[in-house]
């Protein structure tokens, strides 16, 4: 008896340049989904999930990034290592959570699969997508969210989801509550049926329609309306649909977490550090006799040249041709390609920019916003840099082409790209 072959298609939400401003100045280089995060581009973390998952036919990406040169040959290699169709699809004008992917719905649905996971980009999480395909298969319903817990107060940062225990049907879902409603959050990775789409076409109706009579009574100014076609998943669909039977949760206890910020992308590359120890033990770097001393998780790129007496980790990601002099001292940041880190500098809890430079003897710091290690539901905070017009402690920050000279102190700093440097900071925005 022959067996049917199951197709599947993944969607990875892109967003696109003003979505990325909390993490500027770092998205002034790359797009977002590029960042490098534990070594490799945020969104490589994705499709490496997706492309493990039997059956996957198709990677789509969806954002309205111009398709610019780093995006296009990171698909063309991500297409040859994963022997899989990944297609950028551009959105005409940014449509919210929901609107790229009803714009799409016919390259989402040709060739019929049975269903499609749809992951948002800035999310790191080990992706249980076997797990949610079993959970959807077992009791097919149109929507499958991935949930975690988070402590009662950082849950009001997020989409909080009510579940039937039982059953785990969602039956209320608020999108950033005022109040307590529930310690489930929402992961922003779902798995959907084709069916899915039909909600969202009656939501773009709707707005249709109320376009329409905003118009017809004269109270709409050309371009103040945004659209039929923005569709917010979260606040549109989910809020909208709970509590009817077609809403379900899957929860995960494994790694997550959102990465919004530069703080949150050093967090982040702990914990995809941490999984490489099962799933890519090859990335991680080995203390090798006459190679640098390293302490923990550590990835350093093949091209990079570390001198021997350099003591790097835990959680040190180095990037494509990085040099690291001697003696240096490196803990908890990431180096992008090309920088260069002189004769004993020290750098701890720090982002150092694309071919920056750091003088001999200095020393870059900053403040890490982690997670409280005590509580097993805490997450990142949504951290905003200003409290009372100062700059709050925070990760420094070294935009692209920075020069830090020999013997400065640079603490709790954001360096904008191309500044040359000529005394110590704290605690500022060099612009």
């Amino acid at each position: 008896m022959g067996t049917t072959i199951i197709m599947l298609k993944a969607v990875i939400l892109i967003g696109g340049p003003q979505k990325g401003t909390r993490f500027r100045p770092l998205s002034f280089e790359v797009p977002k989904p590029l960042f490098p995060v534990a070594g490799v581009p945020m969104i490589q973390h994705h499709i490496e999930a997706c492309a493990q998952v039997p059956g996957m036919q198709e990677i789509l990406l969806i954002g309205f990034y111009q398709p610019d040169e780093a995006l296009t040959q990171f698909l063309e290699a991500a297409q040859q290592e994963f022997n899989l169709p990944i297609r950028y699809l551009q959105e005409f004008a940014p449509l919210g959570t929901g609107g790229g992917l009803y714009h799409f719905r016919d390259q989402i649905l040709a060739g019929a699969p049975e269903a499609f996971f749809v992951l948002n980009a800035d999310v790191c999480s080990d992706f249980p997508l076997s797990a949610m395909l079993d959970a959807h298969r077992r009791q097919r319903h149109p929507f499958l969210l991935l949930g975690t817990t988070a402590n009662r107060t950082q849950s009001l940062n997020y989409g909080c989801i009510v579940e039937n225990p039982q059953t785990h049907e969602v039956l209320h879902y608020v999108e950033k509550p005022s109040t307590f409603i529930s310690d489930i959050i929402n992961c922003g990775i779902y798995l959907f049926s084709p069916e899915a789409l039909k909600p969202l076409r009656d939501v773009f109706q709707r707005n249709q329609q109320d376009g329409q009579l905003c118009l017809a009574l004269g109270e709409e100014s050309p371009g103040s309306w945004p659209g039929a076609g923005t569709i917010r998943l979260e606040q549109d669909v989910f809020s909208a649909l709970a509590g009817q039977g077609q809403i379900y949760v899957h929860l995960t206890d494994g790694i997550w977490s959102q990465i919004k910020s530069a703080g949150s992308a050093l967090y982040a590359s702990r914990l995809y550090l941490g999984r490489y120890q099962d799933t890519h033990p090859e990335r991680l770097a080995r203390h090798t006799p006459g190679g640098p001393r390293i302490r923990g998780n550590v990835y350093i790129h093949p091209t990079a040249k570390v001198a021997p007496s350099a003591v790097l980790g835990p959680n040190v990601s180095i990037g494509k041709g990085v040099t690291i002099g001697e003696g240096v001292r490196l803990r908890e940041s990431i180096v992008l390609h090309g920088a260069t880190l002189q004769e004993h500098t020290c750098v701890l809890h720090s982002i150092v920019g694309w071919g920056s430079t750091v003088g001999r003897w200095a020393r870059v710091e900053g403040t890490p916003n982690d997670p409280n290690p005590n509580d097993p539901r805490a997450r990142m905070d949504s951290e905003s840099l200003f409290k009372d017009g100062k700059l709050l402690p925070a990760i420094t920050i070294l935009g692209c082409r920075v020069r830090i000279p020999a013997e400065v102190l640079i603490l709790n700093s954001i360096v904008l790209p191309h500044k040359e440097l000529s005394r110590s900071f704290t605690n500022q925005i060099i612009l």
